[in-house]
């Protein structure tokens, strides 16, 4: 099983990114996934999750800015990031919401510059 997240990159402050994770050996529509960050020094953090009937829920600091959403025919999981805030820069991985979670890949950085 393997995830691997995409999208990433340097952008400037105010800008939009979307980030995808494609599963590999699994279908991601069975699990309820989310997408975490991990900023320097920081923990890694939920910031975005998805159930496999679409619901969607958002940590606060990016709600009304970042939309996760499913591709059940490409097998992905997306986010798109608006008004991007250099507090938005980490590294980004995608992975089940469930305690017991699939190995976590490279994620993808992205950069937001002020």
């Amino acid at each position: 099983v393997q995830l691997q997240a995409s999208g990433g990159g340097l952008v400037q402050a105010g800008g939009s990114r979307t980030l995808s994770c494609v599963g590999f050996r699994i279908l991601l529509r069975n699990y309820d996934m989310g997408w975490y960050r991990q900023a320097p020094g920081k923990q890694r953090e939920l910031v975005a999750e998805i159930s496999r009937d679409s619901s969607t829920s958002y940590e606060d600091s990016v709600k009304g800015r970042f939309t996760i959403s499913r591709d059940n025919a490409k097998n992905t999981v997306n986010l798109q990031m608006n008004s991007l805030k250099p507090e938005d820069t980490a590294v980004y991985y995608c992975n089940r919401r469930s305690a017991v979670k699939f190995s976590w890949g490279q994620g993808t950085q992205v950069t937001v510059s002020s």
